[in-house]
């Protein structure tokens, strides 16, 4: 019985689909049993005691040691009013089908008063391949919008100024590419690419960590990484080149402090390239984003994101020497844990995404992504949709939560998680560091194992019961009446793609798309930033699988080693 076949952002949206014994009586089903036993550690394996006070603070003065929100390190939060002075972003993952068919889902959440766009590609695209290839057949469209060039990227942003709605794009292995069609897209709205604004995940690091949506080398994705950033470091202030992103590390079976060191060691790395490549790290550090899963412990979320900000400003003024205090703020995105959700009872993900919610509110996030309901089972409907972007407008708007800077700060329990959180994290940061650093770790499989036992541990629990899933394995019912209205992807999608490739192929200058082609893969060869002919190939119509397969030939295909 799979708790989760479907899992919300990442890329894919894909979670790893926990098993769970069949479905049977069991606790509290039929009142045959008493009530499920409550665990006396997070979710994470970190014990817990009964009760907190004045003891657990082992002799800190919190007040004096635990500087206000907006101070360093920034365990309150980066701002000193946090929301009082700017909510967190509304920005609802979002993408199905054409992108004719996205754009207008968009136009609805904008009415609806999201505050930011972040768009969810399918498979093919997020595979590097065109929606005619024979890899792609049964997948277009279906776990997001399908984009194969850039006329697809302007149907996708038709009517939408892009000089004024930030833009999320959660893609990866071929992230240049569709980073350039977005350049492409504000290109032909007049908008110039200083003014554009945005984050593009571009963290592929943790593609060969968990998500597996990876198509180069490791070391030569990396290149093309740093390339990026060189690129929005120089042309385009308002734009994050990276979103250092542990949701699918979390989605894979982490707990969380290896969502925690994993991620931050992924981000260290990237500064590291950066450096290495001439970059000052003023530069270019105060516009890395990170983002984080808000799992459904509530305590031990808040406390990774307290700790998670405190290790980044730490590490990033004492090691690498960053002077500009903005380099030393962590700035995250969140979305709520899809790996929670629950095909059985499924009104319960809406309790389930309430909570997550809080505890990213609670901790500090700026922005948010809020899943529906009915994602475990498809794309989300509509109304679904809508119910998730309400969820984030009544925290904001009726609880009173936003209305005070990191409100559980001083609490025996909380400071005493986040401090332990934080240990747990530097331990994973040293095993790291004592590998060569994260690259070389995860060439050796290293995080990989990590993760792979602590989700294995996991599954155990939830088979022997000493951990529970309500609806799933303790208050069952045995009838639960007809499955909710899903959204459906017809093939009517894959065939309308197929036929606008075949009418771009038939209008475009094919000798200009050879030579784009050839100039890109000699500027690869020739190690010279790879935005400009990407860029320039976009504009003479070359598709995402032709730019990526040029590539191919020079940087050559990632075979990975499976871990056991």
């Amino acid at each position: 019985m799979a708790v989760t076949p479907r899992a919300a952002e990442g890329s894919s949206r894909a979670g790893p689909g926990g098993r769970l014994p069949s479905r049977s009586p069991g606790p509290c089903h039929g009142g045959h049993a008493g009530p499920p036993r409550v665990p006396p550690d997070t979710l994470g394996g970190i014990p817990l005691a009964p009760v907190y006070g004045p003891a657990d603070a082992s002799g800190r003065d919190v007040a004096r040691e635990l500087p206000p929100p907006g101070a360093y390190p920034y365990t309150r939060g980066i701002h000193p009013t946090m929301y009082r002075g700017r909510l967190w972003t509304m920005r609802q993952f979002a993408g199905y089908g054409s992108a004719e068919q996205t754009n207008r889902r968009y136009r609805f959440l904008l009415d609806q008063g999201e505050t930011g766009l972040s768009v969810a590609f399918d498979m093919p695209t997020l595979m590097g391949r065109d929606s005619d290839e024979p890899e792609s057949r049964g997948e277009v469209g279906r776990c997001g919008v399908a984009i194969d060039s850039v006329e697809d990227m302007l149907q996708l942003f038709e009517g939408i100024d892009l000089g004024e709605v930030t833009t999320s794009m959660t893609i990866n292995g071929p992230a240049i590419v569709l980073f350039a069609m977005y350049l492409a897209a504000g290109e032909a709205q007049g908008v110039p690419v200083a003014r554009l604004g945005g984050t593009l995940q571009n963290d592929i690091l943790k593609e060969y960590i968990a998500q597996k949506e990876y198509i180069y080398p490791i070391r030569e994705s990396m290149r093309i990484v740093t390339d990026v950033v060189a690129f929005c470091t120089r042309e385009m202030p308002r734009y994050n080149p990276i979103s250092v992103s542990g949701y699918h590390i979390r989605e894979a079976g982490s707990t969380a402090a290896q969502e925690l060191a994993f991620t931050l060691a992924d981000g260290f790395a990237y500064v590291e390239a950066g450096i290495a490549a001439g970059m000052r790290v003023d530069d270019f550090a105060p516009r890395l984003s990170f983002f984080f899963n808000s799992h459904i412990d509530f305590f031990e979320e808040i406390a990774k994101y307290r700790a998670a900000r405190r290790i980044w400003a730490r590490r990033m003024r004492e090691r690498y020497g960053a002077r500009d205090e903005r380099s030393w703020k962590l700035r995250f995105h969140t979305q709520t844990a899809g790996c929670s959700l629950t095909a059985q009872q499924v009104e319960n993900n809406v309790a389930r995404t309430a909570v997550e919610a809080l505890a990213a509110v609670l901790g500090g996030t700026q922005s948010l992504h809020t899943n529906a309901m009915d994602e475990v089972l498809a794309l989300p409907t509509e109304r679904a949709a809508q119910v998730a972007l309400r969820t984030q407008q009544i925290l904001a708007y009726e609880t009173g939560v936003a209305s005070v800077a990191d409100p559980l700060a001083g609490a025996w329990f909380v400071e005493d998680l986040t401090d332990r959180m934080e240990r747990a994290a530097e331990e994973l940061l040293e095993a790291v560091e004592q590998r060569g650093g994260m690259v070389a770790a995860v060439e050796d499989g290293y995080p990989q194992r990590q993760i792979a036992d602590a989700s294995f541990r996991y599954q155990r629990q939830l088979e022997s019961g000493e951990r529970v899933v309500v609806g799933v394995s303790a208050f069952t019912e045995e009838a639960e009446g007809p499955p909710p209205e899903t959204l459906v992807i017809g093939p009517e999608v894959e065939r309308d793609q197929a036929r606008r490739l075949s009418d771009l192929r038939r209008r475009r200058d094919a000798e200009s798309v050879r030579n784009r082609l050839d100039d890109l893969a000699r500027a690869a060869v020739a190690g010279e930033n790879l935005v400009p002919p990407v860029l320039d190939c976009v504009r003479a119509r070359a598709t995402e699988g032709e730019i990526v397969a040029a590539l191919r030939t020079v940087l050559g295909t990632y075979r990975e080693s499976p871990v056991f």
